[in-house]
């Protein structure tokens, strides 16, 4: 502990401070959901139930299970822009468009069977599996072709690395496309692969047969944008001879030649799946339509910033869409794709009368027509019943529209639930709303508001409840001043028979107390407080007297007029707190202020202050130590002035 030095003479100034504390929360973790930097490619493994996602920049493979989450992951395919299935499910296909080859992987461990080399350095690009054969497309802006590899080739008749199984320039003869051209096939027609591109001035796409050993052009479009506006999405249509474009054109195609047949609703992107239904993007929503419909069967929300592929699992069970977040693209895994979600409305009075009688309407609508009669599941959720009532079921009207009456007997928050189970076609939904139904006001009382104590007084408060149904319970909190302690219950329970609770507090620093009642079903919750305060504790000793003696009533210390008197106070320790010195002199029968002066106390609570002797004899002096809320460094006590210390220079 360190003695200051204080001067009779000095002019003091209060010094405040603040301190700011801050606290970080812990994160929690999370699944590990597949996610890439930037798309190349997404296929769906059936055999497996398997998703397959290529991350181009990353030059990496992520597979996924049907949740979308994480299973298995391949780096080293460089420039991942494809990605495509063996009918069997057994081997993955990618187009490495960074080493111009397509790698062959055990779809089942991502282990790498066969990388063949394709003789172009501007490709493999796109990536489709039909025919028995991984078909792939490259070229830049003036050329474009296909590209096929056969599994079946014999290995051994090209050590140098199988591209003996790999045959370049397979776009039949009348036929012609710029740029890497979109591919796509139809597992229901295993010998048909749709090619589409836009080019610099032009738009081409072509319906190739690759059954054989030779591919045969089924039929071939090129023109100025007018059929298609561009293509920028291709999709063979399963069961007609038809391609859907841009994920809302359908053109039919018929001797060599392709005529507009039909539009869904502006979309940008789609896939189709075996038995027909069209999984289709367009911003922020993914939606699926049955063949040929008007209105769509179901819709999902995505991402903001849109999907950037997608593609149905093999038995149409639910759709895999690639959609834009902050970190990149994350795969969302999206089920119940042919059960329409209802839209179900719920509306009530926001406030109501206990015991009198409200009325709750909405409507039920769906974009595939509900069966007649359908009948909704009510239920009422009160402080009577936390858990739910159920009510009478209403049944909805032929106009969607429905309505029922009902007398809440609890007050508080009700809140009203409708329900639809579903059925074949259509998933549950549920619909609520809530309604503010009255109670009779509560009465509480704290006693011992402002009241001041000594330091550590134990202080009995007693919290008083009038009137209510049923809760008698209340519960007494202690807050007390300074953010390093926390608000404390300190009691719970019930009143006794005159309406009281009582608990002690140990009182070391002003504390707000507060007495809660929570409330029940027909008496309002009510909240009372009261806050107390606290001195601190003090005391000062002194020391380089050479005797004590009394003037009058008064005991005085005794100094010799050259000794400077060393005077050690000890007050409760608070961080940052400071004593306030204060020094009074006496003369002509009265005491003057010499001034006073704040000095830390160390973390002990100790502050030692030596006072300069004055030199003359004949002086008598006083000091005290005080503790002065907000100008002692902090108000989590009450202003406390410590006893005087009296003082008298002898020669």
């Amino acid at each position: 502990m360190r003695t200051r030095s204080i001067s009779t003479a000095t002019a003091l100034a209060v010094l405040f401070s603040s301190a700011a504390l801050s606290v970080a929360a812990a994160g929690s973790a999370s699944a590990a959901t597949a996610t890439v930097a930037s798309p190349g490619g997404i296929v769906a493994d059936g055999a497996l139930h398997r998703v397959f996602v290529g991350d181009r920049s990353a030059g990496k493979i992520v597979a996924a299970d049907y949740t979308g989450a994480v299973v298995d992951s391949v780096s080293g395919i460089s420039g991942v822009a494809g990605l495509a299935v063996s009918d069997d499910g057994a081997t993955l296909y990618a187009a490495a468009e960074g080493s111009h080859e397509v790698v062959a992987l055990d779809a089942a461990t991502l282990d790498i069977k066969s990388r063949y080399a394709v003789a172009t350095d501007k490709g493999p690009r796109h990536l489709a599996f039909a025919g028995g054969k991984a078909w792939f497309s490259y070229g830049d802006q003036w050329d474009g072709n296909l590209g096929s590899v056969d599994p079946t080739a014999d290995p051994a008749a090209d050590p140098a690395g199988g591209s003996g199984a790999v045959a370049m320039g397979q776009l039949p003869a009348g036929a012609m496309i710029h740029d890497p051209a979109l591919l796509d096939t139809d597992p229901a027609s295993p010998g048909l692969l749709a090619v589409g591109q836009t080019g610099i001035s032009s738009d081409s796409m072509a319906v190739v047969d690759v059954s054989g050993t030779t591919p045969q052009l089924r039929a071939f479009y090129q023109g100025d944008y007018t059929l298609n506006s561009g293509i920028g999405d291709i999709d063979l249509v399963p069961g007609a001879p038809e391609v859907l474009v841009n994920g809302f054109q359908r053109d039919a195609y018929a001797d060599g030649k392709f005529t507009a047949s039909g539009a869904y609703p502006s979309g940008q992107r789609a896939d189709v799946a075996a038995n027909g239904l069209v999984a289709q993007t367009n911003g922020d929503k993914l939606a699926v339509y049955r063949p040929g419909a008007a209105k769509p069967l179901r819709t999902y929300t995505t991402s903001t910033t849109g999907t950037a592929d997608l593609t149905w699992a093999p038995d149409a069970s639910r759709i895999f869409a690639l959609v834009g977040t902050s970190g990149g693209y994350t795969l969302k895994a999206l089920t119940d794709p042919t059960l329409n979600v209802p839209t179900l409305t719920a509306s009530a009075p926001s406030t109501a009368t206990r015991g009198k009688k409200l009325t709750v309407s909405g409507k039920l609508s769906a974009t595939v027509p509900l069966p007649g009669g359908v009948a909704l599941k009510v239920t009422r959720t009160d402080l009577d019943s936390p858990n739910g009532k159920a009510l009478a079921p209403v049944t909805v009207k032929a106009d969607g529209s429905y309505s029922f009456s009902d007398t809440p007997p609890a007050g508080g928050t009700v809140t009203y639930q409708v329900a639809y189970a579903g059925d074949a076609e259509h998933a549950a939904v549920t619909a609520s709303d809530k309604v503010s139904v009255s109670r009779t006001a509560a009465s509480l009382t704290l006693n011992k508001n402002g009241n001041v104590y000594g330091y550590g007084a134990d202080v009995s408060f007693t919290a008083h409840l009038g009137s209510t149904y049923k809760n008698r319970t209340v519960e007494i909190w202690a807050n007390p001043y300074g953010s390093d302690k926390p608000n404390t219950l300190i009691k719970k329970g019930t009143v006794n028979s005159s309406g009281n609770l009582s608990a002690t507090v140990d009182m070391k620093r002003d504390t707000d107390v507060t007495a809660v009642f929570a409330g029940d079903s027909r008496t309002g919750s009510k909240t009372a407080k009261s806050t107390a305060y606290a001195k601190v504790k003090i005391s000062t000793s002194v020391a380089k007297h050479y005797k004590t003696g009394k003037i009058g009533s008064t005991t005085y210390y005794y100094f010799h007029k050259s000794t400077d008197p060393v005077f050690t106070t000890t007050m409760t320790y608070y961080k940052g707190r400071k004593q306030r010195f204060e020094l009074e002199v006496y003369s002509n029968g009265k005491w003057y202020s010499s001034g006073s002066e704040y000095f830390a106390l160390a973390t002990d609570g100790r502050s030692a202050v030596r006072l300069p002797a004055p030199d003359q004899s004949g002086v008598r002096a006083r000091m005290r130590s005080s503790y002065i809320n907000a100008s002692s460094g902090d108000n989590v006590n009450s202003t406390t002035h410590g006893s005087w210390k009296y003082l008298n220079f002898t020669k």
